[in-house]
């Protein structure tokens, strides 16, 4: 999918989070859950409303507060192990679009959260991962480390190491 494009939801300008908004599964962390009344103004109802740590989905673009639905905070219950929506606090999650949402009698796009729990913790750059060649080439390109430390731990022993075999790539 590309993420470039406008969705055609994005014209109804939704205070929640929706299917316009996920291009792709993205790994957020809820702060807290709120059970508040319906912003949309569309209902009277009360909604398990999930609010994240992160502040924007994209740069630039702000990250809306969530409903979690009935499935949704089920799998919450799941991931947490408790029913108590005051204990959701600080949960990082996968949210996804599912295209084959019920919603009455049609079936919609609607946001799902994995029930798996994201990994959370980069892994360990060593010599014999996949991505060492990549961080070399990398750190000689630009002589840094920051790119390479958003998706990796690098231990400063391994920095050296890469400096040493950038160095010596001259």
């Amino acid at each position: 999918m590309n993420d470039t494009k406008t969705h055609y939801r994005k014209a109804f300008n939704s205070p929640y989070l929706s299917s316009a908004d996920i291009v792709e599964p993205t790994v957020l962390t809820i702060s807290h859950v709120k059970l508040e009344p319906d912003k949309s103004k569309k209902t009277k109802d009360l909604f398990n409303t999930a609010y994240f740590k992160e502040k924007e989905i994209r740069p630039g673009e702000e990250l809306k507060p969530m409903i979690l639905n009935a499935t949704n905070s089920r799998t919450m219950k799941g991931l947490t192990g408790t029913p108590f929506i005051d204990d959701w606090n600080n949960v990082a999650v996968t949210v996804y679009v599912d295209a084959n949402v019920r919603f009455g009698r049609d079936t919609v796009e609607g946001l799902r959260l994995s029930t798996e729990k994201p990994r959370t913790e980069k892994p360990e750059l060593t010599k014999e991962s996949r991505e060492w060649e990549n961080a070399v080439k990398r750190y000689k390109k630009d002589g840094k480390f920051d790119a390479i430390e958003k998706h990796m731990t690098i231990s400063d022993k391994t920095k050296a190491t890469i400096k040493e075999l950038a160095d010596a790539m001259d």
